[in-house]
């Protein structure tokens, strides 16, 4: 066997996400790409503002010596202090540069984050349902992922996040605006989460973390998305530039524990040296340059509101039962039947791709990424309609 056994189980289990994008590559080599109606993947199709192309054109081609080579591994201290200016700002909290750790993606930011806090055996709640990501990256560093289920309406049961906490709960993680769910999480919930964390915390005797992976906070409709560590002071941020300035191929994010954090310091401190030692050694020079100047800056998301006008009356029409999402450019409604799988395989049939909720810790839904052309939603909707017509 030339592949560890642990990847090799993991690879079995691994993200639905991709598996659908594969399948969704042979169904378009065999009939099309413009036949094939692909929510598979959020892969944002709009592109980048034109200030977004400027800065990275600017950044990539200053002839100062020493751009490109490196520099402290939580990055450039101008670009740490750019990010903490915005936070400041935006939360009232006392951020400063110190604070600030840039890394490669979000997904780049959670693994230095596990790497950081963990140790074997410790535990992390996450909420069903979740990125499936989560699973693997907790379980890099020696941590055991546990899943504990949202209610009805996808926001977090605070009972239920309790009664999961043991002594060896290290952290929590929240998602808000919500993959898969677009579900945005309300300020007193979050407001509540904290009093539980302080309880609990209190209790046993050490910081359980709140870890709030923001990716989407950019892109919400008709709400306005917390700041979680305005509700919790042991709170540690993790983002990227992802979404919110539709550059997932550049792999640009920061990790920003609240000022307030216990031991603050020590933490920067594990987070810096970790990203060094899990091998990003520091965020790419030319992104970090371009995104100092664009905290703040977004897309606009009212491409995304309108596409998910455009889908989500008609599959609630169709009769579909959806929770509305307020962010992101997900949505995840209940399939028809128990067996997710089973109805995903029906949508394929016509050349429908969406993501079986099992792979976000959440069966009997599905999970469909709106982040497409409209022809692409509209030319979907007939297909929709015939297979919801089977169940009905």
């Amino acid at each position: 066997m030339t592949v560890a056994s642990k990847i090799t189980e993991a690879m079995k289990a691994s993200s639905w996400i991709r598996r659908m994008f594969e399948e969704g590559a042979r169904l378009k080599a065999e009939h099309g790409a413009e036949n094939v109606f692909d929510f598979s993947l959020g892969n944002p199709v709009v592109e980048p503002p034109q200030q977004v192309i400027d800065a990275l054109v600017e950044a990539a081609g200053t002839t100062a010596r020493g751009a490109h080579r490196y520099m402290q591994n939580a990055g450039y201290p101008a670009v740490r202090a750019a990010v903490a200016l915005h936070l400041a700002g935006q939360t009232g909290l006392p951020y400063e540069g110190s604070h600030i750790v840039m890394c490669v993606g979000a997904g780049g930011g959670l693994n230095v984050v596990f790497k950081t806090i963990l140790d074997a055996g410790d535990e992390v709640i996450v909420l069903t349902p979740f990125f499936v990501e989560y699973v693997f990256y907790i379980a890099n560093h020696g941590g055991t992922a546990v899943q504990v289920a949202t209610d009805d309406a996808f926001l977090p049961d605070l009972a239920a996040i309790r009664a999961a906490i043991t002594p060896r709960t290290k952290a929590v993680v929240v998602n808000s605006p919500n993959n898969p769910t677009g579900v945005t999480y309300p300020k007193e919930i979050l407001d509540g989460l904290g009093a539980v964390l302080r309880e609990e915390s209190e209790r046993l005797g050490h910081t359980i973390y709140l870890i709030t992976d923001e990716p989407y906070r950019y892109i919400a409709y008709d709400v306005e998305v917390p700041w979680v560590q305005c509700s919790y002071d042991d709170t540690i941020l993790v983002t990227s530039h992802s979404k919110d300035l539709a550059l997932p191929g550049e792999r640009i994010g920061f990790i920003a524990p609240s000022p307030r954090t216990s031991g603050v310091a020590e933490l920067v401190a594990g987070l810096t040296f970790c990203n060094r030692i899990l091998g990003f050694v520091n965020a790419p020079a030319t992104q970090q340059r371009a995104v100092a100047s664009l905290q703040g800056q977004t897309v606009d998301p009212e491409i995304y509101r309108k596409k998910r006008d455009l889908m989500l009356p008609a599959l609630r029409d169709m009769g579909f039962d959806i929770v509305e999402p307020t962010g992101a450019f997900y949505i995840f409604p209940k399939a028809p039947i128990d067996d997710d799988v089973a109805f995903v395989r029906a949508l394929q049939e016509e050349l429908i791709l969406t993501v079986p909720g099992r792979g976000f810790g959440r069966p009997g839904h599905f999970r469909i990424s709106y982040c497409v052309e409209d022809d692409t939603i509209e030319r979907s909707l007939p297909g929709f309609e015939r297979v919801m017509a089977r169940y009905r």
